[in-house]
């Protein structure tokens, strides 16, 4: 039996392998991680809310990174297909942000409502 954790850190790559196919070789250039919680110091642009993900961008060898704030992402969920929903929205916006392309480049989807 997986954790909450466990599930969660599958949902992120479960959405992430969804772009695969889409980014190509660009794939190989993004890592993806889960965090319980964002830093306490938020960028200027984050003032109004804690945000559920952030994107990093690469830096010489180092390969850009996406990160999905567990805990934040869970308070908005209200069950399970929600909380994959949010997720997929999530990895798909900060990687579309990475970038620069919207985020319905990356999944016809993203507009759909559930």
């Amino acid at each position: 039996m997986a954790t909450r954790r466990e599930q969660f850190d599958d949902l992120v790559l479960d959405s992430a392998a969804r772009l695969e196919e889409r980014l190509g070789p660009l794939f190989s250039q993004v890592e993806f991680a889960v965090e319980d919680v964002p830093a306490t110091d938020p960028a200027p642009w984050e003032r109004e809310g804690v945000p559920l993900g952030r994107g990093f961008p690469g830096r010489g060898k180092a390969p850009a990174r996406v990160v999905v704030y567990r805990r934040p992402v869970e308070s908005r969920a209200q069950d399970q297909r929600e909380l994959s929903a949010i997720v997929q929205d999530v990895v798909v916006e900060q990687v579309a942000a990475l970038f620069n392309m919207p985020p319905s480049d990356l999944d016809p989807r993203y507009d759909d409502q559930p």
